[in-house]
């Protein structure tokens, strides 16, 4: 594994450690960050499922402000960990070890707000289930914020749900990443 672009271009990262660990494949974070174009640069970041951190650390390398990795496996968090130490990242990551949706729930009670989120939950249609509906319903979400969603070119999701409404979807073999933007919480109102 490996950055792609920006700042950090070229660096190895560390790879995944353990069994239920799928990083994403340079073919698919290459398409993910063309899909983002110039939106990252000064973006607030939220890396959902981050594993060992190469999709933040990607964002970070290509000027995202601040980046946040939410990750509840404890060897992906020492990858993770290593890779954010080894790209001098800390002062602009944050590492949650917590599951996502737990995540989500604690952070809807504050005002923190991010501009792009990426998930990447594991290809079994219970996890994405979960996430879904949480995901779609926090206030996490800023107005006019993409949300990417990596999964399972097997796996459907709906063209809409709450404020998020489905732009793209671009298939990779057996992965697909739906892109999705939030609409404003007034342009729900009757």
């Amino acid at each position: 594994m490996r950055v792609i672009a920006g700042t950090q271009k070229g660096r190895r990262l560390h790879g995944p450690q353990g069994p239920g660990l799928r990083p994403t494949a340079d073919r698919v974070k290459e398409a993910l960050f063309s899909i983002l174009g110039n939106r990252i640069v000064g973006a607030r970041f939220l890396d959902l499922y981050a594993g060992t951190g190469s999709i933040g650390i990607e964002a970070l390398s290509r000027g995202a402000r601040r980046v946040t990795f939410v990750e509840s496996n404890p060897a992906a968090l020492r990858v993770l960990r290593t890779n954010v130490a080894q790209c001098k990242l800390d002062a602009s990551a944050e590492i949650q070890t917590c599951p996502a949706g737990a995540f989500l729930r604690r952070l809807a009670k504050t005002a923190d707000q991010y501009d792009i989120i990426f998930a990447d939950p594991p290809y079994q249609p219970e996890h994405l289930a979960e996430l879904w509906p949480t995901l779609a319903e926090t206030a996490v979400v800023a107005p006019d914020a993409l949300i990417v969603l990596e999964h399972s070119s097997k796996s459907a999701v709906p063209p809409a749900h709450g404020r998020l409404n489905l732009l793209r979807q671009y298939r990779y073999g057996d992965t697909t990443l739906s892109v999705f933007e939030a609409a404003a919480q007034d342009a729900l109102a009757p």
